[in-house]
């Protein structure tokens, strides 16, 4: 099933407030993820479970290596400023204290790392709009998994954002271990995900 855009950008006589109201009114499916990409509000259905099982392989070792005042998220919202977006991350790292007090975002600059795990119905907009949205917002670290890439799953970590964009800092293949730089400082086994 593909996303389901539910409204296009803000026309005349909309603006971000309104696009906001539709994103919080949207009463989607239970397990569906909401989200505005590109200033378009979208619908995705749930993960599939291999989606799932990937992102619970991922979350258990981050958790031997993270401060003990910084969490790990699998339905925070993160604004991205200057892209007309809200998204909500597979994971998200960031500091308790940030995502703690009113609101349904954190801003994605606020974020340490972000992961994303390709799905067949959003994998543009993993690997397109969200790499140039949190490269713009400022996210330090950003992991791609991408079980779904030509036939080959893949693990592309960015970093380093300057200018709104990412330097590729390491791309491997399922099986194969890349490094999650300082202050990680985690090697991650991407031969136990599930291939989708």
């Amino acid at each position: 099933m593909d996303p389901l855009t539910v409204d296009p950008a803000p026309g005349p006589g909309q603006d971000w407030d309104d696009l906001i109201r539709i994103w919080e009114e949207t009463d989607a499916p239970e397990g569906c993820k909401v989200e505005i990409i590109e200033e378009i509000v979208t619908v995705s259905p749930p993960p599939a479970k291999n989606h799932s099982s990937t992102a619970s392989l991922v979350q258990r070792p981050l958790y031997s290596v993270i401060p003990e005042d910084w969490g790990i998220y699998q339905a925070l919202g993160l604004s991205l400023p200057g892209r007309g977006g809200i998204c909500i991350p597979d994971l998200v790292v960031v500091d308790r204290a940030a995502a703690t007090g009113p609101g349904n975002t954190v801003p994605a600059a606020e974020a340490r790392l972000v992961v994303e795990i390709t799905s067949r119905a959003d994998a543009n907009h993993d690997r397109v709009s969200k790499v140039n949205g949190y490269a713009k917002a400022g996210v330090e670290l950003f992991l791609l998994l991408d079980p779904w890439h030509s036939g080959r799953p893949t693990a592309t970590l960015y970093g380093e954002p300057a200018n709104g964009t990412y330097r590729v800092l390491e791309t491997v293949e399922y099986g194969r271990e890349p490094t999650l730089p300082e202050p990680f400082g985690l090697v991650l086994d991407t031969g136990v995900f599930p291939i989708s």
